[in-house]
């Protein structure tokens, strides 16, 4: 990472995150072979960091495509491998004094979801 622009995790920062995938993932039939976990992660993060869209993700060799990024994001998820990563990122950050509990600040997004009139 340089000077907050996320360009891919360092070989450290990978081996933080790879113990928590298997080997190689299962093909899914025909077509593609998989997509390098190392590339998933990257793209996922990339994602996180920047708060950007899915359409807005770079291409080239250390990123996945985001259709590829986004099925292991929802996989990851669904299975608690996405939770175990972040946890072990954020552990790592605090023992490493990267986390300043007292400069923390919540960001959301909220809106009220306009109710439709029913059709009587």
């Amino acid at each position: 990472m340089k000077e907050n622009r996320f360009e891919g995790l360092s070989d450290d920062q990978w081996q933080v995150l790879e113990i928590f995938l298997p080997g190689e993932a299962e093909k899914r039939g025909k077509g593609k072979p998989h997509t390098p976990w190392r590339e998933v992660c990257n793209s996922l993060l990339w994602i996180l960091i920047n708060g950007a869209r899915w359409c807005d993700l770079p291409k080239g060799d250390q990123w996945a495509s985001r259709s590829a990024t986004h099925r292991w994001l929802g996989i990851w998820q669904a299975n608690g491998t996405l939770e175990k990563m972040l946890t072990a990122v954020r552990e790592q950050a605090e023992l490493e004094g990267l986390l300043n509990f007292e400069r923390l600040a919540a960001d959301g997004f909220f809106f009220s979801r306009k109710r439709r009139r029913s059709a009587d």
